[in-house]
C-alpha cells in the first residue's frame, strides 16, 4: 500500500484510483493479486530510462536486480557466463524492452512479474532450450514487453516468476 500512497503523491495515481486500488489491496488473498494494482503504474517521477545498455562478459556473471531501470534497448554479448534480468521491483517507464542477444553457453535468466511478457519468437536457437512459466493471470494487463532477438548457442533461457519453496520464501528460478 506504501507504492500507492507513493504514486498517488507523485500524481501517478487519482484519488478515485486510490481509494479504487487500496480497496482492491486489502481483499487480495495472494502476492498475484497485489501485484497487478501496482504493475501499470508509470515509473517513479524523475527515473529516466537509457534508450541503451550494454552487458559484455566473458565467463562470469551478470545481474540487474532490485530497482535497476529497464532501458528501451539492451545488447547482450556473453560467452559461457549467467545473465539474470530481474523485473520484480525494477522500474519501467516504457512498454518495450528490445534485447539483442549474443549468448554462447550459460544461462539467461528473466524474473518476470505479473505484467510482464517475455517474447522469443525472433531469437534463434543452437543447442540451447527455452523454458518460460506465466508470471501472474492471463488477463493482467501488460506493462512491459520484452523482445528477445539474436542468438543464443548452447545453454538455456529460464523466464518467469521466482519459484517458491516448499515451507515459505522463494529461491531463484532455474
Amino acid at each position: 500500500m506504501d507504492a500507492l500512497s507513493v504514486a498517488a503523491g507523485d500524481g501517478r495515481l487519482t484519488a478515485a484510483e486510490l481509494d479504487e486500488r487500496v480497496e482492491a489491496a486489502l481483499t487480495a488473498r495472494t502476492v498475484g493479486e497485489l501485484a497487478v494494482l501496482t504493475a501499470d503504474l508509470p515509473a517513479e517521477a524523475g527515473t529516466r530510462a537509457k534508450d541503451l545498455v550494454r552487458i559484455e562478459q566473458q565467463g562470469g556473471s551478470a545481474e540487474r536486480g532490485d530497482g535497476w531501470v529497464v532501458p528501451r534497448h539492451l545488447v547482450i554479448e556473453s560467452a559461457w557466463g549467467d545473465v539474470t534480468l530481474d523485473f520484480t521491483r525494477a522500474v519501467i517507464g516504457h512498454g518495450t524492452l528490445h534485447v539483442d542477444l549474443d549468448m554462447q553457453g550459460g544461462t539467461l535468466r528473466l524474473v518476470t512479474r505479473p505484467g510482464v511478457v517475455v517474447d522469443t519468437d525472433s531469437l534463434a536457437l543452437d543447442y540451447a532450450k527455452i523454458k518460460s512459466r506465466p508470471s501472474g493471470p492471463a488477463d493482467a494487463p501488460v506493462v512491459l514487453r520484452v523482445e528477445l532477438a539474436g542468438r543464443k548457442s548452447f545453454g538455456r533461457i529460464v523466464a518467469g516468476p521466482r519459484r517458491r519453496r516448499l515451507f515459505g520464501g522463494s529461491r531463484e528460478q532455474g
